[in-house]
């Protein structure tokens, strides 16, 4: 982002501010400012990758940073039939819009939204999830290859039965999505997401939710090179014809949420699992989030991953503990030592990460969270770096406060 656009954000805020500020009482009762901050410690082994801070300059022993890992404000202004929500997210590296966005309900039932602008994709859980409330310190490394801004460009429209209905149990998010995260279209072509979810409550000691989450779309081929998987080998298919079509991305997942809850305690475990079809770079498969048409040659993985984490309140204190794992398999076609060899590179690796935390939440505005996630990698002999595990492993401490 531009120093113009940083210092139009900044000028909306503040005109929007002074509004609700000098406004009438039913303007301001309409109008909404939030948000949270989050400064952050983090400490990590020689070949970390840390959120906060610069990379390892010292490459032969640890390291750590600090930082502010996220400072969001949200301005929501809401007058039936209709709402709208402008996020950005502040910190020392710049500002970054999160959410901009109009909603409009119908005005029979209430349940039925069409929503534009730049938005989170409808797709499994986590993304929804908000990092305010978030248990862990990140979203799981699956998310952050497949959604890397957890944003995106489009139209969406929630459809839920009434209230009154038998199916009110059911919601379907379906969205047309420009598919590079929030940033300028590139192309001709939308993306395809949709989710499709229910939940229900057993009185107030236990519920369950889940859902199933598909997206069809696909990614601008830079050159007449088109690399995929044959026998464990990834080929090269060069045709002039080949430059200007678009590979296939597409995912599949489903989800589900179980919460307990006592007297004084809540449970929860939440778990997802995707897998499909993600074109990438020779040594990348994160998806494109950027207004420039890639360049380079594809490279087409077939891949899986998921995570499952359960919470913990303890008793009648205000900690709660924390586990959770995850798993990204980013190419499924090939494994151990023959990683690194026929085109195959470290972002064919499979990795899995378990994290051991602890919550504190005295009160509503403030919450510390301390978390250590030990990573792993599979090993191959062909691959320089990962002859043996990295030592990677990554400890988080955090404050939140939010308003």
């Amino acid at each position: 982002m531009g120093k113009r656009e940083r210092r139009h954000y900044l000028n909306f805020i503040i005109y929007m501010f002074l509004a609700f500020a000098a406004g009438p009482v039913s303007a301001q009762e309409r109008f909404v400012l939030s948000g949270y901050f989050q400064p952050q410690f983090q400490y990590g082994e020689r070949d970390a990758t840390l959120k906060v801070g610069t990379a390892n300059t010292s490459p032969d022993r640890s390291f750590s940073r600090v930082g502010i890992r996220r400072g969001r404000v949200k301005l929501t202004f809401e007058e039936a039939p209709g709402s709208a929500v402008l996020q950005i997210d502040a910190s020392e590296k710049g500002l970054v819009l999160k959410d901009a966005y109009l909603q409009v309900a119908d005005p029979w039932t209430k349940t039925n939204v069409l929503r534009a602008g730049v938005f989170e994709p409808p797709f499994g859980n986590e993304i929804a999830y908000s990092s305010v409330r978030r248990e862990s310190p990140e979203s799981s490394a699956l998310y952050q290859m497949l959604f890397p801004e957890e944003r995106d460009m489009g139209v969406m429209v929630q459809l839920r039965p009434a209230a009154s209905s038998p199916l009110h149990m059911l919601k379907l998010d379906a969205a047309l999505l420009a598919g590079n995260g929030a940033n300028m279209e590139t192309d001709n072509r939308r993306d395809v997401v949709a989710h499709l979810h229910a939940a229900h409550d057993f009185g107030q000691a236990f519920s369950i939710a889940g859902g199933v989450s598909c997206y069809f779309g696909g990614v601008y081929q830079g050159t007449e090179t088109v690399y995929r998987m044959q026998d464990g080998a990834f080929v090269p298919d060069s045709d002039p014809r080949n430059r200007g079509r678009f590979a296939r991305r597409e995912y599949r997942g489903v989800d589900i949420r179980l919460h307990m809850h006592g007297q004084a305690w809540t449970r929860q475990l939440r778990a997802e699992y995707v897998a499909g079809c993600q074109p990438g770079s020779a040594t990348d498969m994160r998806s494109r989030v950027t207004s420039t048409l890639p360049a380079h040659d594809t490279y087409v993985r077939d891949f899986r991953g998921g995570y499952v984490i359960f919470v913990q309140d303890i008793a009648r204190s205000p900690f709660s503990a924390v586990a959770k794992y995850e798993w990204l398999d980013p190419n499924t076609h090939i494994a151990g030592d023959d990683v690194g060899l026929n085109h195959s590179v470290a972002a064919d690796i499979l990795r899995r990460t378990l994290g051991l935390g602890m919550l504190w939440q005295p009160g509503r505005h403030f919450r510390l969270q301390a978390c250590y996630d030990v990573n792993r990698q599979e090993t191959s002999s062909a691959l320089a770096g990962y002859e043996a595990d990295r030592r990677d492993n990554v400890f988080t401490l955090r404050l939140q406060y939010r308003f």
